[in-house]
């Protein structure tokens, strides 16, 4: 069912790391900021692998918050172990590990300075991953869950009910059911996993219940939505919950004759952006690092991106000439014609 040569590479690059790091002390995970789903799996695999290869106990940091419905109830079911970037000291830590991220991408919250040993990602590589001593980056993979998974199977480590919940629900969420990105070893994970999950507690992350308020950005982004030919962007403006951009980016991509979602949000003192496409030739990535050039840092994978720009002022008027700023940026990067827009929704 496995493909020999995927676990043979997996064997062989978490043997070595593990013989490298057994003994070497305190051992920090940390994912990307507001971690999703597969972000978090990867994050609670490895601190597994390690704990029962090495008997080391990891701490596993985020950055942000844990905003959308779905990853809340996630985190509380499968009893995920996560602590606050904010207020510690990772320089305590002789061994740093990444995963669904990579050292200065923008969208984690670790120090610049802070020297990162392990990364594994299925997001392109970036140059900053030559200064780590142990990089495992697959872009053909749908999730970092995946690779972690392959870690285990090949290591010969049982997983509970639980781990295995956690890393089906990450390349369900991350490859939408196999219907976005995946891979044949996405596939094969989730057919391994799905009979080991616990169906009650699936049934319960993919229907959590959410706050009045959650239903006022489906109104907001809905009534600011503009579409430009098969472009359609949205503006939240200020935000309490940076996944939400997300969320709303997925929803509207559903309107008919939309193939583009660009949908932006001011969290805190920056700007969070989301796209999204149907289209297979368009590399989301690239698209989002070419539209915020120059203001903030961006990156993606197929089709699928986020950015971050920073700073952004809370006043109405610098988030809209932001927002044309952006537009302008992404229908030119795109070549369609440059409009003002038409309205999703009248009235």
């Amino acid at each position: 069912m496995f493909d020999t040569a995927d676990l043979q590479r997996s064997r062989e690059f978490s043997s070595q790391f593990i013989e490298w790091l057994r003994g070497k002390g305190a051992v920090l995970i940390v994912t990307h900021d507001h971690p999703d789903p597969d972000s978090l799996a990867a994050a609670m695999a490895l601190k597994h692998l390690i704990l029962v290869k090495t008997g080391q106990n990891a701490t596993v940091a985020y950055g942000g918050v844990v905003g959308r419905g779905e990853n809340k109830v996630m985190v509380e079911k499968l009893e995920i172990e996560l602590v606050s970037l904010e207020g510690l000291d990772v320089h305590q830590y002789q061994v740093v590990c990444m995963v669904d991220t990579q050292p200065r991408a923008g969208n984690n919250s670790l120090p610049a300075d802070c020297k990162v040993d392990l990364v594994i990602d299925h997001h392109s590589p970036r140059e900053s991953c030559r200064e780590c001593r142990w990089v495992d980056v697959r872009d053909d993979y749908g999730a970092s869950a995946t690779i972690l998974f392959e870690y285990l199977l090949a290591q010969e480590i049982s997983l509970c009910t639980k781990l295995a919940t956690i890393l089906f629900y990450a390349i369900k969420s991350e490859t939408q059911d196999l219907g976005r990105e995946w891979s044949r070893a996405d596939r094969r994970a989730y057919l391994h996993l799905l009979p080991l999950s616990n169906n009650r507690i699936l049934f319960d992350i993919t229907h959590p219940e959410v706050p009045r308020e959650y239903f006022s950005a489906f109104s907001q982004a809905i009534r600011n939505a503009r579409t430009f030919s098969d472009v359609l962007v949205f503006n939240l403006y200020d935000i309490d919950n940076p996944d939400i951009v997300a969320e709303m980016a997925d929803f509207l991509l559903r309107v008919d004759r939309v193939k583009i979602v660009l949908g932006m949000g001011r969290y805190q003192d920056g700007e969070i952006l989301s796209f999204r496409t149907l289209l297979a030739d368009i590399r989301a990535g690239e698209v989002m690092q070419a539209v915020v050039a120059g203001l903030g840092t961006a990156g993606g994978h197929g089709m699928i991106a986020g950015g971050q720009i920073r700073p952004v002022a809370p006043a109405i008027s610098v988030q809209n000439d932001l927002e044309e700023t952006l537009i302008e940026r992404l229908l030119h990067y795109l070549k369609r014609p440059v409009s003002p827009g038409r309205p999703l929704v009248v009235g």
